[in-house]
């Protein structure tokens, strides 16, 4: 049986190294702190290796860059090129990452954490989840009902047109992931159409010059006045949730231009059919969800960490699980706490907090006693 003493013993476990977790294990380090940080992914930035072929960021090397060093290319980073870097800056700095360690359970005994992973078991004074915030694909209760010979693919599995039947293809979600993959389809030659509300769009084309002038006074509305400390931030994350941000570098007139049809809502399917709002039934082979995502923290087995619906409890990212945080979820703080320009600031927040609440450790005989 294993005892706390085949454990390893470390101050605060990461769990996740994407880009959150390597900006908190940054400051760690650099603070003398003992962690390690856990990493399910066979390589460091995995998480944007496995997302859809043709993804760009939307931010140039100065938004694109995590704490330290700047990423090495100009422009805005193609999905392959931001997970080279991240791998790159785990190596640069030597940070305690451990890959291939999936983390199956985390508890809690009132002083210390114990996790237990597909490798190993730890210890910790803290715990800080970066990972699992867009795990499990949410899908809308009538994608049971349409005809099984509609093949059915969400946004979180999409990579590139080779998935997508001979026929027409509806994207169901018209914000910034469905708008890429509806211009994919619609450029492999598959009659498209794409359904829902549009969300907006930036008024500009982020690529041109006006956009590397807008793009400084955009980052710092995102990060300093759409927070959850001004009523304007509020008011916009209330309705930004659940519906995606505006269109970033897409624009109504790229997708016509491409000949992608748009409709309404999809409300409801008949004889195996989809149908919108707008009474529009599209004749295709493939539907592309592209309908969010919902947090996976189903490892956390600490009371208080999670609520009903499974979602992490927090003020600005710290649980009230005393050395418990989150860091990397959408609207944590402001618009910008799920994009690279806002975790470096959430991340020294919650160090900060974490580090004002002292730890209990428990006594040479405490642990005896547990033995």
């Amino acid at each position: 049986m294993e005892t706390q003493d085949d454990r390893r013993q470390v101050g605060t476990v990461v769990i996740g190294a994407g880009q959150a977790g390597l900006v908190l294990g940054y400051h760690l380090q650099r603070s003398g702190e003992d962690a390690v940080l856990l990493e399910a992914g066979a390589r460091v930035g995995d998480s944007w290796r496995h997302r859809y072929d043709s993804l760009r960021l939307f931010s140039r090397r100065r938004y694109a860059s995590l704490p330290g060093w700047s990423i090495p290319m100009h422009g805005f980073p193609t999905r392959d090129e931001m997970a080279d870097y991240l791998e790159a800056y785990a190596q640069r700095f030597s940070l305690p990452v451990e890959t291939g360690t999936s983390v199956r359970r985390v508890t809690h005994d009132g002083a210390r954490f114990s996790v237990e992973t597909s490798t190993d078991s730890y210890v910790a004074d803290r715990v800080v989840v970066c990972a699992g915030a867009h795990a499990r694909p949410a899908f809308p209760a009538l994608a049971a009902d349409l005809d099984p010979s509609v093949r059915q693919l969400h946004s979180l599995d999409y990579r590139n047109p080779s998935q997508l039947a001979p026929g027409g293809v509806l994207v169901v979600g018209a914000a910034n992931s469905g708008t890429d993959v509806a211009l994919d389809a619609a450029a492999a030659g598959h009659p498209t159409w794409l359904a829902g509300r549009h969300p907006g769009q930036v008024p500009f084309d982020i690529d041109g010059a006006q956009g590397r002038a807008m793009t400084p006074v955009v980052m710092f509305v995102f990060r300093n006045l759409l927070t959850r400390s001004t009523p304007m931030g509020r008011r916009f994350m209330a309705r930004a949730e659940g519906h995606g941000v505006m269109l970033v570098r897409n624009k109504i007139a790229d997708l016509d231009a491409a000949g992608v049809l748009r409709t309404g809502r999809i409300e409801a399917v008949v004889d195996g059919r989809p149908v919108s709002s707008d009474g529009v039934s599209p004749e295709i082979s493939t539907v592309v969800w592209c309908t969010g995502s919902r947090p996976d923290h189903r490892f956390l087995d600490v009371p208080g960490a999670l609520d009903d619906a499974g979602a992490p409890v927090h003020d600005r990212g710290i649980s009230p699980v005393p050395g418990l945080a989150f860091l990397g979820l959408d609207l944590q703080h402001s618009v910008a706490s799920s994009m690279i320009q806002g975790v470096d600031r959430d991340a020294r927040h919650v160090l900060r907090r974490l580090r004002a609440t002292p730890t209990v450790r428990p006594s040479a005989g405490e642990s005896a006693l547990a033995r």
